[in-house]
């Protein structure tokens, strides 16, 4: 292999879940032929050959020897990988769920780090558990009724249910099976620790296209304004795509050598950052007045300024999009996007709830959906409120739990709304309890109103999924009231004030009210 780059930093390869060093015989091969020195891991408990903990003839099956092993074992198996390069500075790579251990060990001897690359892989963070990113549904049922148990590696034919497999043939998933050791479960269901002493560190990151993340996809979350995506527009973070699947070390070892040697010298696609204010900070594109506001919990109550009619006022609980990080700065509840939309309500004389959910990752759904259940009964236990009428609003990713309120809603529940919301999950959202797919639930939701408002300037990765629902609704006949935003992106009742979007926002405001009332 032609080296164009000078080479002054080790590799440390480091893939995941399942298997070792061996996976990444021809990628070392390539980069050594470059000059540069390589260690594969072999992370303790996984993958068939590997050197970092000698196995006794007399130990047997590998679930009995390994159900110990939790992801300080493999952190401790890359700072020891650390510690015996030559080489004075180290490129960590890490692969799927190995970017856990690379992130662990590399904040212990941060001054040895020249580069992280995340290949195919998430952006974890501080108390983040990799189960979180697994893709299979039956794997996470097993780990939350035994978080310790180990986890069978695939066959041949169920490699699918962890990446994308475009590129591997028949011998290649062979392959992957025949070097592959079941996980020990801990490593999976161990929260990752972060100091916050990577901040800094350059980064690069290898999109593996085939899967359905891409550089423009990447580009439009940055655009979009949204806090948890920012980073990426760090220009000391270079990104990379490769036209494969989850495995590169197999489909296209030449390329991803290549790869890896261009991003050790510090190459790569730089975003551009969002061009205007952080979401979190923007202004609601419509002055409304205040309202008196009292928390209770999880829950934010913004209350009319006249008296209730009757039994108390009807209200409408508001749902934040995500996945958000945990330590937002303000929290969601204290945005101005839904203050505003609380305050426009309280002003209409119905009660503005904010709900504050837990959806930090793809696999919070659950969690996040019992928050708004029990937001809910906050909510309807209120004096103020009516309990009998009652609207729940969702926002971009919260889209996804539009679905419990579809299935058998109940007689208290007068209607459902969603602005530019997500309605299936998207490329990279792996972990995705199946049970939110709202679409599949449309013909349980019987005439419930369904106040849809729809950003005509989407991003086309989101406008499928509210196609594919509006397309389910017209065939089961549900009740929805499409209010439709033709100059409005992805998050325009904050930074996009015109009179169009001021009056879609109006209108479904209205929409709700008058099925509260109704």
């Amino acid at each position: 292999m032609r080296n164009d780059h000078d080479i002054t930093a080790a590799f440390i390869l480091a893939s995941g879940p399942f298997t070792g060093g061996l996976l990444w015989e021809r990628v070392g091969d390539r980069l050594r032929e470059a000059g540069a020195e390589v260690h594969a891991a072999d992370l303790t408990g996984t993958g068939r050959g590997g050197a970092a903990r000698p196995r006794d003839e007399e130990e047997g099956d590998a679930e009995e020897g390994d159900a110990d092993v939790d992801l300080d074992t493999h952190v401790a198996d890359v700072v020891r990988l650390i510690d015996g390069v030559a080489a004075p500075e180290v490129v960590l790579v890490g692969h799927g769920y190995a970017i856990h251990p690379v992130l662990g060990a590399a904040q212990q001897r941060v001054e040895r780090v020249a580069r992280i690359v995340y290949l195919d892989c998430g952006l974890p963070q501080d108390g983040d558990a990799a189960v979180a990113s697994v893709p299979d549904n039956e794997v996470r049922a097993l780990l939350r009724e035994s978080p310790d148990a180990m986890v069978p590696a695939p066959a041949p034919d169920t490699w699918r249910k962890w990446g994308n497999t475009t590129g591997l043939s028949a011998r290649e998933l062979d392959l992957l099976s025949a070097l592959a050791e079941p996980q020990p479960g801990r490593t999976l269901t161990q929260p990752l620790r972060l100091t916050g002493a990577l901040t800094g560190v350059p980064t690069s990151g290898i999109l593996c296209t085939a899967g359905g993340v891409t550089l423009a996809a990447v580009q439009g979350l940055v655009s979009s304004g949204m806090p948890q995506f920012q980073a990426l527009a760090d220009p000391r973070v270079g990104l990379f795509e490769l036209e494969t699947g989850h495995w590169p070390m197999l489909s296209c070892p030449d390329e991803l050598a290549a790869t890896l040697l261009r991003a050790a010298a510090g190459d790569g696609h730089r975003l551009s950052p969002a061009v205007t204010r952080p979401f979190q900070e923007r202004p609601f594109l419509m002055e409304v007045p205040d309202a008196a506001r009292v928390r209770n919990g999880r829950v934010d109550l913004h209350l009319p300024a006249t008296p209730p009619k009757g039994a108390g006022y009807p209200a409408v609980l508001f749902v934040h999009g995500g996945p958000l990080p945990r330590d937002m700065v303000p929290a969601p509840r204290d945005w101005p996007l839904y203050l505003g939309y609380a305050r426009l309500a309280a002003s209409e004389g119905v009660v503005g709830a904010v709900v504050a959910h837990r959806l930090h990752t793809p696999a919070d759904y659950p969690t996040a959906a019992a928050d708004v259940a029990d937001a809910l009964e906050v909510l309807r236990a209120d004096p103020r409120v009516d309990a009998e009428r009652i609207a729940v609003w969702f926002f971009s990713g919260a889209g996804l739990l539009l679905a419990d309120h579809l299935a058998a809603p109940p007689p208290w529940l007068r209607c459902v709304a969603a602005t530019y919301p997500v309605l299936a999950a998207l490329p990279g959202w792996t972990g995705v309890d199946p049970r939110f797919a709202p679409a599949a639930v449309l013909p349980e939701s019987g005439r419930l109103p369904i106040v849809l408002t729809r950003a005509g300037l989407e991003s086309p990765e989101i406008a499928e999924t509210v196609d594919a629902f509006l397309a389910a609704a017209r065939d089961c006949g549900a009740a929805v009231e499409l209010v439709d935003v033709p100059d409005g992106r992805h998050g325009f009742d904050v930074h996009e004030p015109t009179e169009g979007t001021r009056a879609a926002v109006r209108r479904a405001m209205a929409a709700v009210c008058a099925h509260l009332r109704g």
